[in-house]
């Protein structure tokens, strides 16, 4: 069994996180990806405390959103990322070590999602870059303090028509991106599972390691426990990458390298 295989298999097995995850991406691609899960995540959370300025805030991340899908193609990018995951977990099917169940509905899952993000009536966005008051909103939120009442009048009156109208369409303007949504979660996942953490030591604060040319990594995760007093700054690129972690007694102070052994978990992620 190669490692790729072996790797791609302990994906389907369910890993527990209690720790705190840092993460580096070294492709364009994973990059776009975990900018995308950031803003969705933002405005999954305005829109279930759905106060007046949550709200405001739901739509700007979904102006957010857009404007991210506009400066890249995303969409291609990521039906090509799926379809790319699909292939690799095809011939598990004959693994008896794989979970057939998780294994069939994974399959599954990636083929309804290509499907609907090839259809041709699948625009994620259109509805948002169509909608007068979100392009009025949009042309004043770069302006600090742009979106007030004075300047935004038809915002102001949106905002004021109660939290179930509010709910009603920002769920509307949501379900347009949801294609996006669900498959930027779905590739995230499988990523990160795709790798075991491996318990490992910076000597002084410090760690690095040369990349596999033939297994590819795409993302860098760093696992640190919730009571830890220091953070990694993880830089690198397609050869090699180096961990760095710093303390910052306060925040009025610069973060300096730490001068002890850290123990840390590393994902390399090259699923």
């Amino acid at each position: 069994m190669s490692r790729h295989e072996s790797s791609r298999q302990r994906s389907l097995f369910n890993l527990a996180e209690s720790q705190v995850f840092y993460e580096l991406p070294l492709n364009e691609r994973t990059r776009n990806f975990l900018r995308l899960e950031h803003l969705f995540a933002t405005v999954e959370q305005a829109m279930e405390q759905n106060g007046d300025l949550d709200g405001r805030n739901a739509i700007v991340g979904l102006i957010d959103v857009t404007d991210l899908l506009a400066r890249s193609d995303i969409k291609s990018e990521l039906i090509k990322e799926l379809e790319r995951q699909h292939g690799l977990l095809v011939p598990l099917r004959s693994s008896p070590q794989v979970d057939a169940a998780r294994l069939g509905h994974l399959l599954e899952r990636l083929g309804e999602l290509i499907t609907t993000l090839k259809s041709p009536a699948c625009q994620p966005g259109q509805c948002l870059r169509s909608d007068e008051l979100v392009t009025a909103i949009r042309q004043r939120v770069s302006i600090p303090g742009g979106a007030c009442s004075f300047d935004l009048p038809a915002l102001h009156h949106w905002l004021s028509r109660g939290a179930e109208f509010r709910a009603r369409e920002l769920a509307q303007w949501a379900a347009d991106l949801r294609p996006i949504k669900d498959g930027v979660r779905l590739a995230l996942s499988l990523l990160r599972e795709s790798a075991h953490p491996r318990h490992v030591t910076a000597a002084s604060g410090f760690f690095n390691q040369t990349i596999d040319a033939t297994l590819p990594c795409h993302l860098v995760r760093v696992g640190l426990p919730l009571t830890a007093d220091c953070f990694p700054e993880i830089s690198g690129g397609k050869h090699r990458f180096t961990v760095r972690f710093m303390r910052q007694m306060s925040t009025t102070s610069r973060p300096s390298q730490v001068e002890d052994d850290i123990d840390f978990d590393l994902q390399c992620c090259v699923f």
